[in-house]
């Protein structure tokens, strides 16, 4: 061990007698050169540099060390691999060159280390670009290109790294993969590309993949999940997308994903989770949200969570929620850790977490409760349950009970003399609306709290943010002391994107409430697309009348004779309508069938009507 020293040069001479040496410590000098250290380089195994000032790697240097197998010359001044760097006949199966000035990359560089190299380490350089096909290196089973310069990675790029198992790209600048990326890396087992720029993953991308478990993607910019850019990742078992621009998790999203058992997707801007978007996830064992802003989900959804009938442990941690629904959990009956700390909570509908018959560990963190009576039996399951040490929670509401913990409230103080959280009385209603009509919806909410009420309208889950909104509010007459508002959403000349549930959700300091969930529906009145003609004919032919519309939903067409169904034609079957046309035959024609016969178009939005005269000769 010569590390720490001042030494600029070696006399291998010195080392002479040294022919048993295995293991060379020059690390810390001021080395320029890979040194030589005569007929002692022979048997040396480890070959320690680190913190020198070399500048090259020459083949002809490292030619005595025939049997080493480590190499370490990170934090030196190289700035390039090139064709005969590494001469045929040496051995080495760790080589690191982190924290140098490499920028260039020779094509085949390393292959004449093809068949000892396990571990290559070129992190912390000046790499901005890989070359098609720069590894041939069939053993290596871990190589480190973090804190680089990489922008783009190629497809084939790693091809020929036929055992890597561990790929470091993290804290590079890398904002595109390219289909086939990783094509070649058939074992590879865990992928770092952590703290780049990438804004998506797609299928392409991934390709080949179909042996990785850990998928590290934190701290980039993706703010979309394609459905199919999990395909080829069946074995994934873990999956980090925290701190990304994640904005929303649409319904099967995650579905190819069944192996997966651990998700992070904290820190992003997530405010809608579709109902099913974990639909597939049957494995998944822990799931992190925290810091997104799916209040939302917690306070009105039902079924976000479907799907994850396994999953042990979620936390929720700073995500503004005011509320916990009854159902917001449902489906999490195997649920042992829930962690909704450092949320202003106030409110907690009864047994919303009745199912979860497991539960080890609830954290509640929230000084804001509305102590009421709606909140009488949340202190006493705590309790009874044995959740109660990790739970801190003290009234805000009412005066007479606040900063007190809800622990410390005798069961008969939870009453409910005023509703300081908003009320709806009068909720939307599902409307059939014709296309090109105007609409609206209207909410009815009061509040015995002077706390003013905001009013938002979503659709479909999803805020509404440039919606047409008409507000007003007023003092109930009768007792004074209670504010009502209402809001209505209006819709203007409808359309078919207009379709979908909407609903009202009214605010105050004390919490959210939501409205039912109201369908607008648009439909079309029927139109004629063919009318029936007057038409005249003999006894004993056949009579075709012709009738078609089209409308929203498709309407029926029905035939009536002189205002009537029950008609000759009728009664003896010598009536035939063919269902997938648009002729109507009246078969063997006699004088009584003669008459005015009229179409009717019919669907939900109204109906039309056309006649035609029969003539019999």
């Amino acid at each position: 061990n010569l590390s720490y020293n001042k030494l600029a040069e070696i006399d291998p001479s010195a080392f002479a007698e040294l022919s048993n040496l295995q293991e060379v410590r020059l690390d810390n000098n001021e080395l320029t050169a890979i040194p030589s250290l005569g007929p002692a380089a022979a048997s040396v195994l480890a070959l320690h540099l680190h913190h020198n000032r070399i500048r090259s790697i020459e083949g002809s240097q490292l030619q005595p060390y025939v049997t080493l197998e480590t190499l370490d010359l990170s934090s030196n001044d190289i700035t390039e691999i090139r064709n005969g760097c590494f001469p045929q006949g040496l051995h080495i199966k760790e080589l690191y060159l982190g924290s140098n000035r490499i920028s260039t990359l020779e094509p085949g560089a390393f292959d004449s280390l093809s068949r000892s190299l396990l571990t290559l380490r070129l992190s912390k350089n000046r790499i901005t670009q890989l070359p098609v096909k720069a590894f041939r290196l069939p053993r290596l089973i871990q190589l480190e290109l973090n804190r680089n310069r990489l922008r783009l990675i190629e497809g084939l790029t790693f091809q020929g790294l036929d055992s890597l198992e561990v790929l470091k790209l993290q804290r590079n600048n890398i904002s595109k993969l390219t289909d086939g990326a990783f094509w070649g890396l058939a074992k590879m087992q865990v992928l770092h590309l952590e703290y780049n720029s990438l804004t998506e993953v797609n299928s392409g991308s991934l390709y080949g993949l179909s042996s990785l478990h850990q998928l590290h993607l934190s701290n980039n910019s993706i703010s979309r999940i394609n459905p199919d850019g999990w395909s080829f990742c069946q074995k994934l078992h873990e999956l980090i997308l925290s701190y990304n621009n994640l904005t929303r998790l649409d319904e099967g999203s995650l579905a190819d994903l069944g192996g997966l058992h651990v998700l992070r997707l904290s820190h992003n801007s997530i405010h809608h989770i579709a109902e099913g978007a974990f639909r597939g996830l049957k494995n998944l064992r822990v799931l992190e949200l925290d810091h997104n802003d799916i209040s939302g989900t917690i306070e009105d959804t039902n079924g976000a969570f479907t799907g994850l009938e396994n999953l042990s442990k979620l936390t929720l941690f700073g995500n503004k929620i005011k509320s916990v629904a009854k159902k917001a959990f449902s489906g999490l009956e195997a649920l042992e850790h829930l962690n909704l700390g450092d949320n202003a909570i106030r409110s907690i509908q009864a047994d919303a977490f009745a199912r979860m018959r497991s539960l080890r560990q609830l954290l509640i963190n929230s000084d804001s409760f509305l102590c009421d009576c709606q909140l009488k039996w949340l202190p006493q399951w705590l309790v009874e349950k044995e959740l109660q040490s990790f739970v801190v929670a003290t009234c805000a509401h009412p005066e007479s009970l606040k900063s007190k913990s809800i622990f410390a409230i005798q069961p008969e103080s939870f009453v409910c003399d005023d509703f300081p959280k908003p009320q709806i009385i009068i909720q939307p209603e599902t409307t059939v609306a014709v296309l090109g009509k105007d609409i609206r919806f209207t909410c009815l909410a009061a509040s015995s709290s002077s706390s003013p009420m905001m009013f938002a309208w979503k659709k479909d889950n999803e805020m509404l943010h440039n919606a047409e909104i008409e507000n007003f509010a007023h003092v109930r007459a009768k007792d004074g002391e209670v504010m009502e508002c209402t809001t209505i959403l209006h819709l203007r000349h409808v359309t078919f994107a207009h379709e979908g549930r909407y609903q009202c959700v009214i605010t105050n300091h004390f919490g959210s409430t939501y409205s039912n969930k109201a369908r607008l529906t648009v439909n079309v009145l029927p139109s004629f697309i063919k009318t029936p003609h007057d038409i005249t004919s003999r006894t004993g032919t056949t009579a075709r009348l012709e009738c078609a519309a089209e409308g929203h939903p498709a309407p029926q067409i029905a035939w009536q004779k002189d205002g009537g169904t029950d008609f000759p034609a009728a009664r003896e079957r010598r009536m035939h309508v063919m269902p997938d046309d648009d002729v109507f035959f009246i078969t063997d024609v006699k004088i009584e069938d003669m008459g005015v016969y009229s179409c009717t178009a019919q669907n939900s939005a109204g109906s039309v009507l056309a006649n035609a005269t029969l003539t019999v000769l």
